[in-house]
This record gives structure tokens, sequence and C-alpha cells, in this order.
């Protein structure tokens, strides 16, 4: 996929988290000869482990299985036989791993746990994307994500063919109902939308949430880029969306992108899409996706 671009893996972060689960697996200093049980093997033993989804998903995370590879198994080798995006057959083989028997031993449980989790993220995107297909929304994350895996948690979704919303609270103006209530609910919306946009860099994306009609004609009058209409059911979301889209027709404005979020799953999201919206944000691809089942298969006898 275009979107896909592997400089995550490089990212800081990724690199903490690596060294972090690096250590909790072989101890101080991450040596792949922390693994007291692999000493059995020979040091000149080699090895060839097909890398095999047991179910059908998506595949994400070869990238990280790469620098898993680079920093505990420096002289084994992945061959990849699928990308990053690809849908996958249950029992395909989407990389062949050669080398030190003992080094890719050492690495197995972490790339799996890695890819896994990362295949499981992309693979419940692309069943809440297929489920909106032909409607015209757009299926989002949210900043649901496991502490420490965000940027590798988005990139997954990106991966199963959704969209990113903002990444952390530093790129994105999102006025949520809490900062509603401290300011005084939705009645102060005409005075808050210009008060944080002065307040943010020039140029920062606005979204502000609401959980009525009568809240988000408020907020795109206001001139908010993105109004969320929350817990919306979704008569009630046809509702607002006709509400706003013929009030900006009448003022001559441009209408906010409209976007769906609350209670939302793989059964109802279609409703809520048909509703109109341009966008849907859910948390469940990320918060709550399963880690799908790959293993890495080793061939009786190693390699020659």
């Amino acid at each position: 996929m275009d979107d896909l671009d592997p400089s995550v893996f490089d990212d800081d972060d990724v690199t903490r988290l690596l060294e972090v689960a690096v250590t909790e697996d072989l101890g101080p200093g991450g040596a792949y000869d922390g693994d007291v049980t692999s000493r059995v093997v020979p040091d000149a033993a080699t090895c060839r482990g097909e890398l095999v989804f047991r179910e059908a998903g998506v595949l994400a995370g070869l990238p990280i299985v790469r620098r898993v590879l680079a920093r505990i198994a420096p002289n084994a080798r992945l061959d990849a036989r699928a990308r990053d995006g690809d849908r996958v057959a249950a029992r395909q083989v989407v990389g062949v791993i050669t080398g030190p028997a003992r080094e890719v031993l050492a690495a197995e449980r972490l790339l799996l746990n890695f890819l896994q989790r990362l295949s499981g993220t992309a693979t419940a995107t692309r069943r809440l994307v297929d489920a909106v297909a032909g409607t015209g929304a757009e299926v989002l994350d949210t900043r649901k994500t496991t502490p420490g895996w965000r940027l590798l948690e988005k990139y997954a979704v990106r991966a199963g063919g959704g969209k990113n919303h903002r990444i952390g609270l530093f790129d994105q103006i999102l006025l949520k109902d809490n900062h509603l209530a401290v300011l005084g609910g939705e009645a102060a919306i005409p005075t808050v939308v210009p008060l944080a946009r002065a307040k943010a860099p020039p140029g920062t994306p606005l979204e502000l949430e609401v959980t009525t009609v009568d809240g988000a004609l408020a907020a795109a009058r206001a001139g908010a880029d993105i109004v969320l209409l929350d817990n919306f059911d979704p008569p009630r979301l046809r509702q607002a969306v006709q509400a706003v889209r013929e009030d900006a027709r009448a003022r001559g404005a441009r209408p906010p992108q409209l976007e769906a979020s609350g209670g939302i799953t793989l059964d109802t999201i279609r409703a809520f899409a048909e509703a109109g919206v341009d966008r849907i944000s859910t948390g469940s691809m990320t918060h709550s996706a399963r880690s799908l089942d790959i293993a890495l298969d080793f061939e009786i006898g190693g390699v020659a």
C-alpha cells in the first residue's frame, strides 16, 4: 500500500520499545546467548523457518520482523513472500527465515509477538473497512492504543485500509465533552472554537465533539473543520448530517467533515456509514483486536 511508509519502524519510540522487548525476553544485554535453552544447539547449526498464517488475515509488521532479526539474529535473513497490507489465506507462507539456528530461536517469540499483534490489528481494521465499502465513509482509529505501541498500531490500521486520526494531543485540536463541560457546555462553542485556534499553532486542524444536533450546528457555524457526532444512533445521525449540510448550503459555506463515533461495532458500522457521515472513528481495532495465529515452522534438518 502506498501509505505504508516503513520509516516508522526506525522511529526512536519504536527503537525504545524494541529494546524493552529484547531485554525482557533475553535479559540484560539482549544477546541471543541469553536464551539458555538454545545453548543445547551447536553454534554451527543452521535453520530454515517459514512464517505461516494459521488463519486468514491481513499482513502487517514485516519491517519489525527485520528489525528484530537485525537486533538479535544479525546473521539471519528474511525472504518475504508477501507485503504488508496483503490479504493472506490460511496456511499461506509470508516469509522464510534462514540463518544460524541459535540466533533465530532467540528471536522467534519476539518477532512473532510483533507480527501477530500488528496483523491482528490490520485484520480487524480490514473487516470494518470492508463493511462500509461503497458508502464513501472512511474508517479511522483513535488514541485508544497500547502505551508504547501507538506508531506501530496506527501503521497496522493503515495496512488494513483504515486511516489515522490524530497521533497524539499535539497534532490536532479535539474539543471533547469534558473540555466543554469545564468551559460551559455546548453553549460555549461559539467562543471556544476561536479561542482554541488562537492558542494552537497556525493551521492546526480543529475537531469538536457534540452530542446534540444543535451542538453540531453550532460547531459548524463556529468554523470547526470536523464535527464529531458522538453516541448518535443512525436515525439521529442522519438528521444531524442533513441539518449541518443544509445549514451550510443556506449560508453559502463549506460544510465541515462529519464523523461518527461511540458504540460502533462490526455489525452496526454500515448503518452508521449509510447515515451519510464522512468518517467513522472507533478504537476497537487497536484496543480490542485479537492477535492473529501466526507461526514460525522450522524445517526438520535445517538447511544444508
